[in-house]
């Protein structure tokens, strides 16, 4: 496993954003796991993500000139990454929307990563899109935290479904086997096991 992909999953841990159980998604499946980057609420949270992002992003080679977060998840991400990308001695211009509809325009120009914190649907990179090429820039790629790894309306996941929509490259954090190898190597975490893996068999790609 990636040393960062570990670093991230074990701070996730930590922090309680990643979770075990039994969860229902929006799409109505019953999930053994849960994720949720909004419980990275406080400022030293937000520092550590910010700088996982920004080297996850780095290490990518994804070109970009500046980063855009769609509203709201994306607003505090991209934030955080920016400055962290900042204490790394480059100083990146980023630009986020609001969800009212404003009749001008987002500042957004070169080319365009869009960080958010998962790929569900893909409807807000959709939005994210149309909204970069409206005002001219170019989207570049796609920084997320997780790949949830999860067919979407057919046998593609949603990551692959954008991937193949907007031949966009997708950087992420970290993703389900990642997670599933962590934790099968860790005691405290093996009763969760036999629930993941028929998760992924039922649901991955």
């Amino acid at each position: 496993m990636d040393h960062s992909s570990q670093e991230f999953i074990e701070f996730a841990l930590k922090k309680q954003v990643l979770q075990f159980g039994q969860f229902k998604t929006k799409a109505g499946r019953l999930s053994p796991y849960f994720f949720n980057t909004g419980l990275f609420n406080d400022g030293e949270s937000l520092m550590k993500l910010g700088m996982f992002y920004a080297k996850s992003i780095e290490n990518s080679n994804i070109p970009f000139d500046m980063l855009y977060g769609p509203a709201y998840k994306g607003i505090p991400l991209v934030t955080s990454i920016v400055i962290a990308f900042a204490s790394l001695g480059r100083n990146v211009p980023f630009a986020f929307n609001r969800k009212e509809k404003k009749d001008h325009g987002e500042g957004l120009k070169g080319r365009v990563l869009i960080v958010d914190d998962v790929i569900s649907a893909g409807t807000s990179v959709n939005e994210s899109v149309n909204l970069i090429l409206e005002e001219g820039a170019q989207p570049s790629g796609i920084a997320i935290s997780i790949d949830r790894e999860e067919k979407g309306s057919g046998s593609l996941s949603a990551v692959e479904e954008i991937k193949a929509t907007h031949h966009l490259p997708v950087c992420h954090l970290t993703s389900l086997k990642e997670i599933m190898r962590y934790i099968e190597s860790k005691t405290t975490y093996a009763s969760h096991m036999d629930a993941m893996r028929a998760y992924q068999k039922e649901y991955g790609i």
